[in-house]
């Protein structure tokens, strides 16, 4: 069985996705926050002003966040995937050509992220808990 993946590349280990996060763009940095407690019972767990993350009682990987915009990041993603090592995710992405849009950053709010467009266009924020 071969060790390498397609253009040679080292196979990735089998990489455990911790979350998939859509991030809904909102015009209103509070708009909506009592719906998504309210009416669905979501926990907001994070609130910076510019994005805001609801989480489903004992579900941590049921998650959305709604966003005016990205405090450090030249683009807006469009999802947060939640991994266990951003590091070689990242290179990953590199050695296949994916354009990195948000370079590799350990952001002040306790994330390590990098954001990807993928084939389509749409920008992808790969993210992990630093520390």
């Amino acid at each position: 069985m071969s060790k390498t993946a397609r253009g040679g590349l080292p196979r990735l280990a089998r990489m455990t996705i911790q979350r998939i996060v859509p991030n809904l763009k909102v015009a209103e940095p509070g708009l909506g926050h009592a719906f998504y407690q309210d009416v669905l019972g979501l926990r907001k767990d994070m609130d910076l002003g510019w994005i805001a993350t609801f989480r489903a009682p004992g579900n941590p990987a049921a998650q959305l966040s709604l966003v005016t915009r990205d405090a450090s990041a030249p683009e807006d993603s469009v999802i947060s995937v939640g991994v266990p090592d951003v590091e070689a995710v990242h290179e990953r992405a590199l050695a296949l050509g994916h354009p990195i849009v948000h370079p590799l950053t350990t952001e002040p709010w306790g994330v390590r992220r990098f954001f990807v467009r993928e084939p389509n266009g749409y920008v992808v924020n790969v993210v992990m808990h630093a520390g």
